[in-house]
């Protein structure tokens, strides 16, 4: 057996957005934001995943919508590169997400909590060294609660988790673990399949199972990630030898120039941190 790889957002989104993916969320969401305790006990998967109808493309930057059976919103995003400006764009879709609750007429009382949890395969916090981090809004100098606190951004940075399968304890750890190193196996480890939600989340991600427009789909996006990670390589190199700064911003240059043919300059701007004028000069050059 094969199986692709979570870390992409065509297979998480599969994987835990899927219709026969609300168990696999829900114990998902309960080892990751709740201490492996049933705190979720049913939601509703927004959107749930369909093949990209334009190949090769990211439909949304969020990978994964539910909304609770308490009314809370969880959007959750798997991270692959680190790409300027991330940060503000997590924050972005949160306060998104937030404030375009209410329909006309009604009432800011009905808003709801949002949870972004964000998921990433890289290290987005070097100065610590945990594995998670949760952000919400506190008074700045006694660090009390904000009184409606419905604003909170969960991180986990996959780099800083290194356990190794025999020595898993928990469902969180299993869970990361297949995160990390599903596509490199060969079989369901039994330690893993003893989780019924994780068996299940194996069987979505059997290669075999995809169509072949899925295959296709995502054999593109690994071959995007790959040429993407060459590409920060590349900018590091420069970085190297012409300083920092002009070699990251060649970086994201380099990147734009692969994404002229798939999102527009608005779009280019928000993965890369370039202006859209710089993109839309980019789009001249070629």
């Amino acid at each position: 057996m094969r199986f692709i790889n979570p870390k992409t957002d065509f297979a998480f989104k599969k994987i835990f957005g899927s219709d026969r993916s609300k168990a696999i969320l829900m114990s998902f969401l309960n080892a990751l934001l709740y201490g492996e305790q049933p705190v979720i006990v049913d939601l509703e998967i927004i959107d749930p995943y369909l093949a990209p109808k334009i190949r090769g493309m990211k439909d949304t930057f969020v990978d994964v919508r539910a909304r609770l059976q308490n009314g809370r919103t969880v959007i959750i995003e798997m991270q692959v590169l680190n790409v300027e400006g991330f940060e503000k764009r997590v924050l972005y879709n949160a306060a998104k997400t937030y404030s375009t609750q209410l329909l006309i007429g009604e009432s800011y009382k009905d808003l709801s909590a949002v949870v972004a949890l964000t998921i990433t395969d890289f290290v987005m916090f070097p100065e610590s060294p945990e594995l998670e981090s949760s952000y919400v809004l506190k008074e700045k100098e006694r660090l009390t609660d904000y009184p409606e606190g419905d604003l909170e951004l969960v991180f986990v940075e996959l780099p800083k988790f290194r356990k190794e399968l025999e020595v898993l304890t928990g469902v969180k750890e299993k869970w990361l673990y297949f995160l990390q190193n599903a596509p490199d196996l060969q079989v369901v480890p039994e330690a893993m399949a003893e989780v019924a939600e994780i068996r299940e989340a194996f069987q979505i991600a059997n290669l075999a199972g995809l169509s072949p427009e899925e295959l296709d789909i995502y054999e593109r996006k690994m071959m995007f990630i790959h040429d993407q990670r060459n590409a920060i390589l590349k900018a590091d190199r420069l970085g190297e030898a012409r300083g920092k700064a002009s070699g990251r911003t060649e970086m994201a240059r380099e990147i734009a120039r692969r994404l002229l043919g798939q999102f527009n300059d608005q779009q280019i701007a928000g993965i890369t941190g370039l202006s859209p004028d710089e993109a839309a000069t980019l789009r001249t050059e070629e």
